[in-house]
């Protein structure tokens, strides 16, 4: 049986329609967004010439990194949802000048820009299919982020939730005026610091009264992306939450020693910044290849960096043919009626999504897999550093 899909990988919208390989969905606006940045640049290139004009090149030389260029910008789909119209989908954008809401007619190719700014961001976007109004995250300075609702067209944007938390993956609950998402508060210390964030629980708001309540906590878990069927079953990911722990005496120790290196680390840093200035050379080139692939394989995941290559290599020696990037413990459960207990359904999985026909799409971050509501399992997918699986049909 094959299934519609978009998912989201290394920062790529990807469709797949049947059997056929999947297509990438280009941005317009953010190809746009790089070539006047690669316009710009070309304008102002006197600025950057020379060997005097270098020192405008500032803490980036400092520590031998090369004057960013424009035309490796980063344009990257942060989070993706079905839209309020069939055949178009949502997804949110962020470039390292601006970011915005977008809807893309899946037939077409169409863009429409819905809402975009250099001073605020949007993310985890969900339409309603009732009203035309779409909910989202809105990340702020200082770890927070509040939920908004704003029209279809991307107006009149209002945030509903407020407080010293971090709100993300709003959903609709089906049939009602009211948000199911998840949630975790921060931790400070006496000053205001920030130290950390609590689990993620799952926590309703009504958008009539504005009553918020919660649904689903456990204070050893985090609950993730969380999904209502038409039924009222509520779907989510399920991890165990670590806290930090406390720096031992041990790691005091290995600071201490390593308090010369790191020093004269800095030094090559400061005498690297002179060589780039007086000879355009570095004293040493950047990392290499293995290196880089190796960044590649770390992924930032609900917050929280996951190294992905050491999850696959742990999945491979157990044979798995398409490996987990996230461990066992990352487990889709759901809760149905409520007040019982959460059912697994599966492991290792880093994304999901709910189709119309009772089916389930989950990825573990190599593979999107489909399960029937008879229980029938097949693989739809393979591709790397999958974070985000959206149904389509």
């Amino acid at each position: 049986m094959t299934a519609k899909i978009a998912y989201l990988a290394k920062g790529r919208l990807h469709i797949k329609d049947g059997e056929g390989a999947p297509r990438v969905v280009e941005s317009q606006f953010g190809l746009s967004v790089r070539v006047r940045a690669v316009r710009t640049s070309q304008q102002h290139s006197w600025k950057t010439e020379g060997r005097g004009a270098r020192f405008m090149m500032g803490g980036a030389a400092m520590w031998g990194a090369p004057a960013r260029d424009p035309s490796a910008m980063r344009i990257s789909v942060t989070s993706l949802s079905r839209a309020r119209e069939p055949g178009q989908l949502l997804y949110a954008l962020e470039t390292d000048e601006v970011s915005g809401l977008f809807a893309v007619d899946l037939a077409t190719g169409e863009e429409k820009r819905l809402f975009h700014g250099n001073s605020s961001r949007v993310q985890h976007p969900s339409a309603r299919p009732e009203v035309e109004l779409i909910a989202c995250s809105v990340p702020h300075d200082g770890g927070t982020a509040n939920l908004a609702v704003l029209r279809a067209d991307g107006s009149d944007m209002l945030e509903v939730t407020e407080g010293d938390s971090l709100d993300l993956a709003p959903v609709w609950i089906p049939g009602q005026a009211q948000l199911l998402y998840q949630s975790a508060g921060l931790g400070r210390d006496r000053s205001g610091n920030f130290e950390g964030y609590g689990p993620f629980a799952l926590h309703t708001i009504d958008l009539k009264s504005g009553v918020i309540a919660t649904l689903l906590e456990d204070p050893a878990f985090d609950y993730l992306s969380p999904r209502v069927a038409a039924d009222g079953t509520v779907w989510t990911i399920r991890r165990p939450w670590k806290v930090e722990a406390v720096p031992s005496l041990w790691r005091s120790l290995l600071d201490v020693v390593l308090f010369p290196w790191r020093l004269l680390q800095a030094l090559f840093g400061f005498l690297n910044f002179f060589s780039l200035s007086y000879t355009g050379k570095p004293l040493a080139n950047g990392g290499t290849a293995r290196q880089k692939a190796a960044d590649m394989k770390r992924m930032m995941v609900w917050g929280n960096l996951i190294d992905a290559d050491k999850e696959a290599k742990k999945s491979r020696a157990r044979g798995d043919e398409a490996p987990a990037l996230v461990p066992p413990s990352w487990q889709l459960v759901k809760r149905a009626p409520p007040g019982t207990a959460p059912q697994v359904v599966a492991k290792g999985v880093l994304a999901f999504d709910l189709a119309g026909d009772g089916s389930v799409l989950w990825s573990n971050g190599s593979a999107i897999f489909r399960l029937a509501a008879d229980g029938a399992a097949q693989t739809l997918h393979r591709d790397e550093q999958i974070e985000q699986v959206v149904a389509l049909d």
